[in-house]
């Protein structure tokens, strides 16, 4: 009845649907996140059926402002999956230690496993510590020259030496499974670096029974593992025993910025993973503004975001639907509005392909299908500009936009925000590695400019510690709901700085172009 009532809700008219508690300029913003958050859509997991409800109310609006249908089917993109959940009462990790005595690392309080990378079944294999488990050419820079790890598991510390820039050491990140396979690893454990931590480790490990998920589409799947685990730090000391190192002193190298050792762990990983896998359908949702100019139009740009959360977890204080409200709900309410006030005119003379995806909480998964297999020709598409998390928390009083180093869009987004008397700050903590972890990446790895515009906070200020707080206590947490105070003039006011964006980037007479020192470059030579 509840789920009926909301959708009933859903396809009143503008008008009726405004919330009386609302008030100033960012009505519509608000209207569409009570919407997209609320309980009834049960956390918008990929697949699910408040999922498909959040798809159609996107596409509905879509048709609402006048948008053409540029999906496959209408405005939808149908996108297949292989989803991945572990059966955990026939799973376990087992240390094994060199003089046979034996440990077991609990799934759940000592660790998981990230079923994204990993294939499962039965491993046996010795531990060494590879550092940051990185190989990054342009820098010189390897930690597995000279290393040994056929048939090994590679244990491993999230981050990177401070030498390397921040997009492409998350980028790096990102890519690093394919040189430990490449290396003959057959598993890796991940330690993450507590301060980096968006939240606690035990939310983390929470979701752990959440399906993950893989295209179906062969070409385009992640490279996988037999076992790929992330370990708590808290308890890795029971890895480093007789190693000669504790996870303090390891954690206080990599935070002093020296490099991290690289040495045989005297133990083995024994590990049974148990993974039980089904098909799943979902869609991305695409809405075409036609441009004016006749040469112009025949080139895109996207404007996007995601809809899609994390769905039903561990109940938090009485509560256990992830309402996903900051994320994602509110880039899509973002890219809703600037498609209304773009379709209101003055019409831009590109084209712009308004874009939701599904999957990003599954690794990007929805962007990197329509990254590869776009509705429009490939080579059409010129740009991205992408919004998640971009949390009206406080006023706002600067912007950042990722990759704004790596081509002249930065070029646009730093006249706009002079001209509105604001700095473009760079990101406030790039060992979250946020570079990779918004729809705007796949576009760049495809060789297409791209960004992703939030709120921008000066490091140690006040409001890093308000953006602080929120990741410790409600990102990916059933408390990132409607009811968190949210600062509404900031909202309308980072509105209409992207729809600024958008409208300057779609306007511009050349195509975007990335700078000629950019890494991420030979993607768009590659592709070519």
């Amino acid at each position: 009845m509840r789920s009926r009532m909301l959708w009933a809700f859903v396809l009143l008219p503008l008008a009726v649907m405004t919330p009386s508690v609302v008030h100033g300029q960012a009505e519509g913003w608000w209207r569409h996140m009570t919407v997209l958050a609320d309980d009834s859509l049960l956390g918008r997991q990929t697949g699910s059926r408040g999922e498909r409800m959040a798809a159609e109310y996107v596409a509905e609006q879509f048709r609402r402002v006048g948008l053409e249908p540029a999906g496959i089917d209408g405005y939808l993109q149908p996108v297949s999956f292989v989803s991945r959940t572990i059966d955990e009462s026939r799973s376990r990790l087992t240390l094994v230690r060199a003089d046979g005595t034996t440990e077991e690392l609990k799934l759940g309080p000592d660790a998981y496993v990230s079923l994204r990378f990993s294939r499962g079944g039965r491993v046996e294999a010795p531990l060494v510590f590879v550092g940051y488990g990185l190989v990054v050419p342009d820098k010189g820079y390897d930690d597995l020259a000279r290393l040994d790890l056929r048939g090994k598991v590679a244990v491993l510390i999230t981050g990177g030496p401070p030498s390397i820039p921040g997009p492409l050491l998350a980028h790096h990140q990102a890519e690093r499974w394919e040189p430990l396979r490449r290396a003959g690893a057959v598993g890796a454990i991940t330690i993450q670096q507590p301060r980096f931590r968006d939240g606690p480790w035990e939310r983390a490990t929470a979701q752990r029974l959440l399906p993950a998920m893989a295209l179906a589409d062969s070409a385009l799947m992640d490279p996988t593992l037999s076992i790929a685990a992330a370990l708590n730090a808290t308890r890795a000391d029971a890895l480093f025993a007789g190693a000669g190192y504790t996870i303090a002193e390891l954690l206080a190298i990599a935070d002093s910025g020296k490099s991290l050792p690289r040495f045989p762990i005297p133990a083995k990983l024994h590990a049974e993973i148990t993974i039980v896998t089904e098909a799943v359908e979902s869609r991305n949702v695409v809405g075409l503004l036609r441009g004016r100019d006749p040469r112009l139009a025949r080139e895109y740009v996207v404007v996007s975001a995601h809809h899609d959360h994390v769905g039903v977890g561990r109940v938090v204080d009485g509560d256990s639907i992830y309402n996903g409200a900051m994320d994602d709900a509110s880039g899509v309410a973002t890219v809703l509005e600037t498609a209304l006030a773009m379709a209101r005119g003055p019409v831009p003379r590109r084209s712009v392909l308004f874009s939701v995806f599904t999957a990003e909480e599954k690794g990007l998964l929805g962007s990197r299908h329509f990254a590869r297999r776009p509705t429009v020709p490939r080579d059409a598409i010129v740009a991205d500009l992408n919004v998640d998390f971009a949390p009206p928390l406080f006023p706002l009083r600067a912007v950042t936009a990722l990759g704004d180093q790596e081509s002249d869009l930065g070029d646009d987004v730093r006249r706009i925000a002079k001209a509105r008397g604001i700095p473009v700050l760079p990101d406030w903590e790039p060992q979250r590695n946020a570079f990779i972890r918004a729809d705007h990446y796949s576009f760049i790895r495809e060789g297409v400019p791209a960004l992703a515009l939030s709120v921008g906070i000066e490091r140690d200020s006040p409001e890093h510690r308000i953006a602080r707080r929120w990741l410790a206590e409600r990102y990916h947490a059933p408390s990132d709901d409607l009811a968190q105070p949210l600062d509404r003039q900031a909202a309308d006011d980072f509105n209409q700085f992207f729809l600024d964006v958008v409208r300057a980037v779609a306007d511009r007479p050349t195509r975007p172009r990335w700078n000629v020192d950019s890494f991420f470059r030979r993607f768009a030579e590659k592709s070519k």
